[in-house]
This record gives C-alpha cells, sequence and structure tokens, in this order.
C-alpha cells in the first residue's frame, strides 16, 4: 500500500508539474480574450486537489507536508487602522488551487516565495501588490513553496497610508511597484530580503509608523462610526449612513469611495454575503429562510443569488465543498 501511495504521489507531482508548465505556455501564447482554459482550470484540478488534502489529513507514507499559519496583531496603536497580518509558508510540492471571496478590506501582499497563478487571467500575482476591493470570487493556484506576509487593514484605513483614493485598487491587484511609491517599493526589497518574518513585521509597522507622522485624516472617525453602524444593522441604507456621517448623499458617496474602495451599496452587499457565511459559521443548521432575514437580504432567493454571485455556488452547495467561516466579521 505504502508503494501505491508513493507512485501516485509521483504521478501527481508529474502531472502537476506539466499542468503549471501549459499553464505558463498558454499565457505566453495567447490573449486574455483568446482562451476560457482559465474557467476550467479549478475543476480539473479539483480531483488532485482533493488528493492534497488526503494527503495533509492523513497519515499516507512518503507524503510530508509542512504548513504554518500565523495571524499577528498589530501593536495597540495601529489597531485602529490594522485588523492583523497573517503569514504562511507551505512547502507542498503539489499544486493546489483555492477559490478567494470578498472580504471587504483592502490588503497589502509580500510574496517571499513562489508567487500565487491568477487562474480567471492565467497571470501570476505581482511580487508584492495592494489587493484592491473585489466584487466576486478568484480562484488561484500555488506555483511551488509558498512564504508570504499579508496586511489586511480595517476598510477604512488603508489610504492613510497608501496615500492613493481606494477606488482606483478597485478589482485589481496592483503592484507596489507601480504606484510611484518610492518608499512602499523599498519597503516591498526590504520584506523580500529579510529571512525573519518577526522583523519584517516590525519592517512594515515602522513604515505605517512613519506614514501616520505625516497627519492624521479627519474623515477616519467619521467613517468608523459608518462602519460601526453598518456591522450592527443589517437593514441599513445608503440614505440613512450618510445621515450619519452628516454629509450629503453625493458627499458621503465620494468619501466612502476613495476611502473604502467601493461604493456604498457595493460594500453593503460584500457585507451582507460575509454575515450570511458567519451566521452559517456560527448556527450551521440554520434554515436559509432565517439566514436571509438575519442577514438584510429581501428574501430566500435574493441570497442564494448573492452567494452564486460572490462564491459561485448556492449556499447548499457551498457548505456540500466548505466550512463557512466570516473573514469580515469572525474575531480572533
Amino acid at each position: 500500500m505504502s508503494c501505491l501511495f508513493s507512485v501516485l504521489y509521483r504521478i501527481t507531482n508529474l502531472f502537476l508539474e506539466y499542468a503549471v508548465s501549459f499553464i505558463d505556455i498558454i499565457n505566453t501564447s495567447f490573449s486574455r480574450k483568446q482562451t476560457d482554459f482559465a474557467n476550467n482550470v479549478p475543476f480539473l484540478l479539483s480531483p488532485l486537489k482533493s488528493f492534497a488534502y488526503l494527503c495533509r489529513n492523513s497519515q499516507i507514507p512518503y507524503i510530508c507536508v509542512m504548513q504554518t499559519f500565523r495571524i499577528v496583531k498589530p501593536v495597540p496603536a495601529l489597531s485602529f487602522y490594522i485588523r492583523y497580518y497573517w503569514i504562511l509558508r507551505d512547502d507542498a510540492a503539489m499544486s493546489v488551487s483555492e477559490r478567494t471571496l470578498p472580504v471587504g478590506c483592502v490588503q497589502l501582499v509580500f510574496h517571499k516565495g513562489k508567487r500565487l497563478l491568477c487562474l480567471q487571467e492565467l497571470q501570476l500575482q505581482p511580487q508584492s501588490f495592494i489587493c484592491g476591493q473585489t466584487f466576486g470570487f478568484s480562484d488561484v493556484m500555488s506555483t511551488g513553496e509558498i512564504e508570504m506576509i499579508t496586511v489586511v487593514f480595517q476598510p477604512y484605513a488603508a489610504k492613510v497610508f497608501l496615500q492613493i483614493p481606494l477606488h482606483l485598487f478597485n478589482g485589481q491587484n496592483v503592484s507596489t511597484d507601480e504606484v510611484e511609491d518610492r518608499e512602499l517599493s523599498d519597503l516591498s526589497r526590504r520584506i523580500t530580503d529579510t529571512p525573519d518574518n518577526d522583523l519584517c513585521i516590525r519592517l512594515i509597522e515602522q513604515f505605517f509608523f512613519h506614514r501616520l507622522a505625516s497627519g492624521f485624516e479627519y474623515n477616519l472617525k467619521r467613517l468608523s462610526i459608518v462602519l460601526d453602524e453598518i456591522n450592527l444593522h443589517p437593514q441599513v441604507n445608503t440614505l440613512q449612513l450618510s445621515d450619519v456621517a452628516c454629509l450629503s448623499t453625493k458627499q458621503f458617496g465620494r468619501v466612502f469611495t476613495d476611502y473604502i474602495g467601493t461604493t456604498p451599496k457595493e460594500f453593503l452587499r460584500i457585507v451582507r454575503m460575509q454575515r450570511a457565511l458567519y451566521v452559517l459559521q456560527q448556527n450551521p443548521g440554520l434554515p436559509f429562510v432565517q439566514v436571509a432575514y438575519e442577514c438584510g437580504f429581501s428574501d430566500q432567493s435574493h441570497m442564494i443569488k448573492e452567494f452564486k454571485l460572490f462564491s459561485g455556488y448556492t449556499p447548499a452547495e457551498y457548505l456540500s465543498v466548505c466550512v463557512p467561516v466570516s473573514d469580515y466579521f469572525s474575531t480572533l
């Protein structure tokens, strides 16, 4: 039996190496519009992903996977701006695909190992990049050993440090070298060259403190109050939020989009989806009609439609393949 698994493991690795090479060939030979291959890759790889999951969660001989995932809280003085950092290391030889959903927070990502492949675009993620607000799911695949550090900002706070209106990053992974920010580019190079990840976090926080010294954004407190209102009241609408912010509807929309990175209506839809995940996380057996009511959807069919948009699955399909976890509402 051990020999059989050893052979399967070698065959699977060989197949994945050819699959990644084939994707690279397609990426360099065709334009984005000339192929729908990316849409089929996650399903093509799903049996191999299942096999990888089996390997990680069983006692199969000859397979040794070292993975560490760590969440680091910011120093107290930065907690108003930063939710947390997460650090992932994975030396698995096998490539696996993963589906990511909108989380409602802009993120700053540093790759220190092999970069992830975005399957929809068939492009590698930049070495370091700003991940703007997204309004749909994305499939990514590992291409080798992973080591990455990600900064998860509070929804209203990234603009303070990036000093650019966040709507410019909407739906994109923008390389730090493309934003014409010399200090940010220097930070990215220092992170790449620093083996100690704890030291990397300190370097990142030094950069943040330096940016905070340049002045306080007066709209931050206003938007933090708006976010509290959104988080506490599932049925809240944009008109009520503009009243909370003490701004006209037009002014509120402009300020919100610059700081949050998407429109108020789109953000409310992302939060509704994350709230549904959180309710299902806390109460797995709750009927969908009750979930829809608690999360601010107009009815169950509305929730199913939104679930399909944001995850690619209906709620029932999602629960059959994933454990529901809300990155937005879960406390650490």
